[in-house]
C-alpha cells in the first residue's frame, strides 16, 4: 500500500522541550489509523506536527512523495490534508452553512464528493441547525460540524484528535458511523480518541504512544494479544 502521509524519524518541541521522539509511521490511501495512549503522551502534538502547527521540528513529514516537512499549515492543507482539531474552532459569528461553506474546494483531481447536500445527508442534525450561529451549537453538534467542515475540503487525509471525547453516548456513536463512512469512501484517517473499544473496531491499525515514542504498531488482533500493553498504556 503507497503511503499517502508519513512521518520518518519525527522530533517535535515546545520550546526546550522535547514532545515527540523519533516517531516513524505511514498511513496508506483508504487504510484508518487509532493513535492511542494515555493523556499527555504526545499525541495532539504528533497531529500538530504533521499539519505543521508545531513550527520546531526534526525529521520528515511526506505527503506522497513529497517532502513537506518544511511546509506551512496552509500547503500541507492544499496537499489534501484535513485537521479536526480538539478544540474544534467554530467560528462561533458564523451560521452551520457558512461555516461548511468557507472551507468548501475540490480535491485535487476536482472532484467534489463532498458538498453542502452531502454533509446535510451525513449530519441531519446539522440540517436542521444549518441557520444557527456556531456558539448556539452543543458540543456534539460542534464536533459534526468541525468534521463536516474538513470534509468539505474533500481531502485525502483526514487527521481527527479526540474523536468522541466528553460527547454523550448517541452523539459518540454517530461520530463513529461518521468515521466509517469516511473509510468507505476511501479517505485516509488517522484518529485519536481514548474510546479502545470503539475505535479499534474501525481501524486497520492501532499506533499505542507514550512518552512521545510509539510503542506498538499493529493490527488490533496484535494488540489484543498482548493484554500486559493494553493495561500498560491504556489502562484496559
Amino acid at each position: 500500500m503507497s503511503a499517502l502521509l508519513s512521518a520518518q524519524e519525527l522530533h517535535a518541541f515546545y520550546g526546550a522541550t522535547h514532545v515527540v521522539h523519533g516517531v516513524s509511521f505511514s498511513l496508506g490511501r483508504g487504510e484508518t489509523i487509532a493513535l492511542m495512549g494515555r493523556n499527555g503522551m504526545g499525541k495532539t502534538t504528533l497531529l500538530r506536527a504533521l499539519m505543521g502547527l508545531v513550527p520546531q521540528r526534526r525529521g520528515r513529514v511526506m505527503l506522497g512523495d513529497r517532502d513537506v516537512s518544511a511546509a506551512v499549515p496552509e500547503e500541507i492543507a492544499r496537499g489534501g490534508v484535513a485537521f479536526v482539531p480538539e478544540g474544534r474552532g467554530i467560528f462561533s459569528s458564523l451560521t452551520v452553512t457558512e461555516n461548511l461553506v468557507m472551507a468548501s474546494r475540490p480535491a485535487a483531481d476536482g472532484s467534489e464528493r463532498w458538498t453542502l447536500p452531502r454533509i446535510f445527508d451525513l449530519f441531519p442534525r446539522l440540517a436542521e441547525r444549518r441557520g444557527h450561529w456556531g456558539n448556539q451549537l452543543s458540543g456534539g453538534e460542534q464536533q459534526m460540524l468541525t468534521i463536516g467542515r474538513a470534509l468539505m475540503t474533500n481531502p485525502d487525509v483526514i487527521l481527527i484528535d479526540e474523536a468522541a471525547e466528553g460527547l454523550a453516548p448517541m452523539i459518540a456513536q454517530t461520530i463513529w458511523q461518521t468515521i466509517g463512512t469516511i473509510r468507505r469512501e476511501g479517505v485516509a484517517t488517522l484518529v485519536v480518541d481514548k474510546d479502545y473499544r470503539a475505535l479499534s473496531a474501525l481501524a486497520d491499525r492501532v499506533l499505542l504512544m507514550t512518552k512521545g515514542e510509539l510503542v506498538f504498531s499493529g493490527t488490533q488482533a496484535e494488540l489484543k494479544a498482548q493484554p500486559e500493553l493494553l493495561e500498560r498504556h491504556l489502562g484496559v
